[in-house]
């Protein structure tokens, strides 16, 4: 008797599952990866988020409250004067789902204390570094006081694109989810019930009305976390134009990136000795 002959499915380098993640299977890893490194490598229990409204800081609200328990995670809601009304009540769905700790903080004095008086033409790009270095100002402040680690936001997505503020949003010592792509923090999302509305709704930093993510890009999370992940995979430009991306595309996101590389390394410091702490090319030295 033959044997039945199988072939192999097409690869389709657009294809939605290159992207697609056993949700569950990561939820429960990412909650192990929390205690593990706050609990056990720290000694900690509690955890600080800043808690947006948006999906990114939802998803990481659930994990922590499955890790450490509802009572130990302290979220806090930052908004500046022109945040939307909706990020907040958006950001309160999540408060009432899990039962977190929740505190509204309002940085519009720390920020107009210093925007207000001495920069008042600001450009919208450096008034919302100076909003999102305020708030984690009040993120490492509000740790030292309950006690608790802060724990990061940022999606891998936008840590490749450079967009977010450095020593900012990037500053917490445990990220859960910054090796997921935002299409994949989406499939998370629904994993761990974040309620739809948060979901839905297009991705946004929140300084401008109307203002979106991918409206900065150029680019669609879809397109580009599909180029993002052949760039990953060490992927060529030519390669990925050769793939049937689109070179605009693929331009866009290889500039975006190659253009913000320094924001993904720690302080380049002048190494003068076989010491220099975290520099010397046989070994980190640290003490």
């Amino acid at each position: 008797m033959s044997l039945p002959v199988l072939r192999a499915p097409a690869f389709d380098p657009h294809s939605e599952a290159l992207l697609h993640i056993n949700a569950k299977l990561v939820a429960d890893w990412l909650i192990r990866f929390l205690r593990d490194e706050v609990v056990r490598r720290r000694g900690m229990s509690k955890a600080v988020l800043g808690l947006s409204g948006g999906v990114d800081s939802a998803v990481v609200a659930y994990l922590c409250a499955h890790a450490f328990g509802p009572e130990n995670v302290y979220a806090f809601r930052m908004p500046y004067k022109i945040s939307s009304q909706e990020s907040l009540d958006h950001a309160q769905l999540v408060v009432d789902d899990l039962g977190i700790n929740v505190r509204t903080v309002e940085i519009t004095g720390m920020v107009d204390g210093y925007i207000g008086q001495h920069e008042p033409e600001v450009s919208p790009a450096r008034l919302g570094n100076v909003c999102a270095r305020s708030r984690m100002i009040v993120i490492f402040d509000q740790s030292a006081k309950v006690g608790g680690l802060p724990i990061g936001t940022g999606n891998k997505s936008e840590r490749l694109f450079g967009y977010y503020t450095w020593h900012a949003d990037d500053s917490p010592p445990i990220n859960p989810i910054g090796d997921l792509f935002k299409s994949q923090v989406w499939q998370l999302a629904r994993e761990l019930k974040v309620p739809s509305e948060i979901i839905d709704k297009p991705a946004s930093a929140d300084l401008i009305k109307g203002q979106t993510d991918e409206s900065d890009f150029g680019i669609t999370y879809a397109k580009a976390d599909q180029i993002l992940h052949f760039m990953t995979q060490g992927y060529t430009q030519q390669k990925l134009v050769a793939l049937g991306f689109e070179k605009a595309d693929v331009d866009l996101v290889w500039k975006r990136v190659d253009g913000t590389h320094w924001k993904r390394r720690l302080p380049t410091v002048a190494m003068l000795s076989s010491t220099a702490i975290g520099e010397y090319y046989l070994r980190p030295v640290d003490f």
